[in-house]
């Protein structure tokens, strides 16, 4: 869920600090230029690029923090910390600065439950009732028609954020599926898109009814450790712990100020629970890309990012791509299709936090960005950074090396 473009402007003094830190902070090792990209002078025009767009935007809207990962076909080929961790403090933000991810979690569920399918432990057209006996509609003929692939692509029939307030007061998801039945479902499921939370984090209930795990800890075995995301994890604990954590900023008459870490979505892990650095998210691109098929085989991601239900009533999400898009949700994961490629694509809104993720599977190319602050600059970059890579696309494609060494 999108945060309103914030109303207060910080003080010059402070805007000028920010502008400095932006500029100025980079993480070590920030630019990875890997084999054989070394001397591709036009995938390094684009970085740089975007580098400076990047940081130059930052530093003027005066966001206290970020950072990025580009993947580009089998490396990470560009990373990159901007600005702080927390106001008030020195601290740098880097590649391995930790955030939450908010609905970018969504994606992991995706594929995690793709995993299972895969392996015959689930079925797509499962019932939801089957794992989670306690969910229930109004007419209650329809909740015994809520499959597995329902849940995660939000076509349950329930009203747009159904009880996403009660996932924000703390109930856990058990009580939030029996209290269901207090919509009354106007279309029969599988039919109509309204995107959910609380709906969509029972799939990690179905999840632990057949492997006897919970959540986080599948995502562990299975994702985070296999794929070297070292600092990533799904619940508070683990992100107040980590020694190198941003700390969320909101947006107050006296400018922006940071606040605590909450609780809020992590009783609902799948939905919107995960935390993770924008190192963690290159190789989780480079899984996604289909560079890792020990951990994910290319067939479950075909399947997770084929488009299942138009999704035309969320304009926002398709407006900046600098050409029409037609938008879809596939299971986890929204699904822009354009005439010329197809951007795999998410963002996310928790606890202050703004992340946004896309890659095109085709052109074999991802970024993640990360804010630890609500900015409209994280509707806007993903987008420019795609509207830089078209106009150079051709020559990064056809660039050879001159010598590609022993």
């Amino acid at each position: 869920m999108l945060h309103p473009v914030f109303r207060w402007l910080l003080p010059a003094a402070l805007l000028l600090t920010l502008a400095q830190n932006c500029t100025n902070v980079r993480s070590q090792g920030a630019m990875l230029f890997l084999p054989p990209y070394l001397e591709n002078p036009h995938l390094r025009t684009l970085l740089e690029a975007f580098d400076h767009f990047l940081a130059d935007t930052l530093a003027r809207a005066g966001v206290p923090g970020a950072a990025v990962v580009v993947v580009y076909d089998t490396a990470v080929v560009f990373q990159r910390g901007y600005g702080l961790r927390r106001l008030g403090t020195t601290d740098s933000v880097d590649a391995h600065t930790v955030f939450r991810l908010g609905s970018l979690s969504k994606g992991f569920t995706g594929v995690l439950a793709g995993l299972l399918v895969h392996e015959e432990c689930l079925c797509w057209d499962d019932c939801i009732r089957n794992y989670v006996p306690e969910f229930s509609l109004t007419p209650a003929n329809y909740a015994s028609q809520v499959q597995l692939a329902h849940i995660l692509a939000h076509t349950t029939g329930l009203p747009y954020h159904a009880y996403t307030n009660l996932i924000e007061a703390g109930y856990d998801l058990r009580t939030i599926a029996q209290r269901f039945a207090n919509f009354r479902v106007k279309h029969p499921p599988g039919q109509v898109y309204a995107y959910q939370n609380a709906a969509f984090a029972l799939a990690g209930e179905a999840m632990q009814a057949v492997t006897g795990k919970t959540f986080g800890e599948l995502l562990r075995e299975r994702i985070f450790l296999p794929a070297g995301m070292h600092s990533a994890s799904a619940d508070q604990l683990s992100m107040l712990k980590h020694p190198n954590i941003a700390w969320p900023h909101e947006h107050t008459r006296a400018g922006l100020q940071p606040v605590p870490i909450t609780s809020r979505y992590y009783n609902a892990a799948p939905a919107g629970g995960l935390n993770a650095s924008a190192a963690d998210m290159g190789q989780w691109l480079l899984v996604l890309l289909g560079n890792r098929p020990d951990i994910v085989p290319q067939e479950v991601l075909d399947e997770v990012f084929r488009p299942r239900v138009r999704t035309d009533g969320e304009r926002r999400y398709s407006h900046l791509w600098g050409q029409p898009v037609t938008p879809y949700y596939g299971l986890g994961w929204r699904v822009l299709v354009s005439e010329t490629d197809t951007i795999v694509y998410h963002g996310g809104f928790v606890n202050n936090f703004r992340s946004e993720i896309a890659l095109d599977r085709q052109n074999r190319i991802g970024i993640c960005l990360l804010f630890n602050a609500p900015t409209p600059i994280a509707s806007s970059a993903i987008p420019t950074f795609w509207q830089m890579y078209r106009e150079r696309q051709g020559a990064i494609q056809t660039w050879k090396p001159t010598s590609m060494g022993p």
